[in-house]
This record gives C-alpha cells, structure tokens and sequence, in this order.
C-alpha cells in the first residue's frame, strides 16, 4: 500500500479504489449497494492518509525466491514515509535499526527544512498519485455491469455478494481506467456499513497501455481484504497479486506480492511540519 513504491504499489491503490467492482442487475435495489458502498469507500479512502501501519510484503519474481520485508508506513509533512523494521521477518538488529532511525531522523529535517517550493512539488506528487487511482472510483458506476448473486457471511460480516463484468461499449477516460475494460471481479460488501469486506479480480482479456508498450494478460489476480480499524473506518488487510505482463512485446514480468497491514494508528504528531 506504499504509493508510489513501484509497480505493485499502483496495482494495489487501484484494485483498493476501483476494479473490484460487484455487478448488478437494473434494478432499485442492487443500485443503491452499489451507491452506498462507493459512498462508504470514498469516506475510508479520504481518511486513509491520517494512519500509520504496519506493512509486511512478500514478493517472489518468477523463478526467485520469496523476500520479506516488513515496513513501519507514516506520514511525514503530506507524504508517506517506510522505515523498514524486518527483513525476512527478523528484526533489525540494533545497529540496522539505529542507521533507520538516523534516516527517518534525516528525512524528517529534510522535508521540515524545506522551501515551500519543494515541499509543494512532493506533496502535490503524493496526492497527483492518490487522484489517479482514485479515478478508478468515479469510473466504476458506468464500467461495469452488475449483479447481485447473493448473501453470505465472511469474517464474521453478513455481506451481499456482487460480481462485476465489463460493460460493452464502455470508454476509458483515462490511462488509469484502460485496465477496467478487461477486468471481471466479485465484491463481499457489508450488509450494515456497505463497507467492502473483500475484493477478487483478474484480467480475462489483454488490457494494452501506451500504444502496445505494455499488456497485462489473463492470469493477472489480485485479492483485497478490509477490516473495521475504530471510528467507523475500514482499511486494507491483507492484498495479494499475482502479475502477467509484458513490455515492448517481450519482456515478461511474473511475479507474486502478498502484502499485510496491521497496527493501524493515527499518524504521529511529532512527525508534522514544525
């Protein structure tokens, strides 16, 4: 969820904010789920800023072995900040952690002492990433079809189950968006909160970006879970992903990253501009 990190990091904003998109069929009733979930994900989403947490990420590159690493994320004057606090799930040792502690240190005189100039051009660089996943938000009412092909508990939520297909005819207005013609997902969305509980999807069609320089293909997945955090706010638990894609036609990236998020608190005061 770090973004901005790299490739993972947009995939995940964007499944977080848009492709897990239930279906439904035309009536009332399906709608409003729709419109009161998008209503309670954009409040989460807004709010999502003012938290730090816990992030452990395994990622395995095709034919590599897993590497784990384990990152404290936090804000620091408008944007995020990952002190790493494990590697392969060992902590630090105490030399490891003292040079971490001297680069959050750095880095926080760093943006405190910066001119205005500059502090605008890293944050305003922050929020332009945040807008252009969060498009996916404002996308999915028309991208999709929707149906609503159920209701079950999950993680101990009782949910309405929708699956989400692409509409024929729909037009991305934007890169962001491209992906979503290709897409087909299923969302549990909590029955008392219309929370989003948990999002699948993949690409069943080859999505192309940037006159055919990249493709995502069928086999790319991801995973999405959210839990109640207080307050009345939901935030990622758990994402995993697995990535077919190709660049200029041959070069092939497969690889996994299974992210968790815990220890969610509000960020720390100290950590503002002084």
């Amino acid at each position: 969820m770090r973004l901005g990190k790299r490739f993972t990091s947009s995939w995940l904003l964007l499944v977080a904010i848009g492709f897990p998109l239930g279906a439904v069929a035309d009536t009332p009733a399906v709608n409003e789920i729709v419109r009161k979930s998008v209503a309670a994900n954009e409040s989460d989403w807004k709010a999502a800023p003012n938290y730090a947490y816990t992030e452990r990420d395994v990622e395995t590159k095709k034919d590599g072995a897993p590497v784990v690493k384990t990152y404290q994320v936090m804000m620091i004057d408008g944007s995020q900040y990952n002190r790493l606090i494990a590697v392969n799930d060992r902590p630090l040792s105490p030399a490891e952690n003292a040079a971490e502690e001297q680069k959050l240190r750095q880095e926080t005189q760093r943006r405190n002492s910066e001119s205005p100039r500059a502090r605008a051009r890293r944050v305003a660089k922050y929020q332009r990433e945040r807008h252009q996943d969060h498009q996916m938000m404002a996308e999915m009412m028309t991208a999709f079809n929707w149906h609503l092909v159920g209701e079950g508990a999950l993680d101990g939520h009782d949910c309405y189950i929708l699956d989400a297909t692409p509409k024929p005819g729909y037009i991305p207005h934007s890169r962001e968006t491209r992906v979503l013609v290709g897409m087909r997902g299923r969302l549990w969305v909590d029955k008392d909160t219309y929370h989003w509980v948990k999002v699948e999807a993949e690409v069943v069609k080859p999505v192309e970006f940037g006159m055919f320089i990249a493709k995502v293909g069928p086999g790319t997945k991801f995973e999405l879970e959210q839990r109640p955090v207080g307050n009345g706010l939901w935030l990622p638990a758990h994402f995993s992903m697995k990535v077919n894609a190709s660049v200029l036609g041959f070069f092939s990236e497969n690889s996994t990253d299974d992210e968790t998020y815990s220890h969610y608190e509000p960020n720390p005061v100290a950590l503002a501009r002084r």
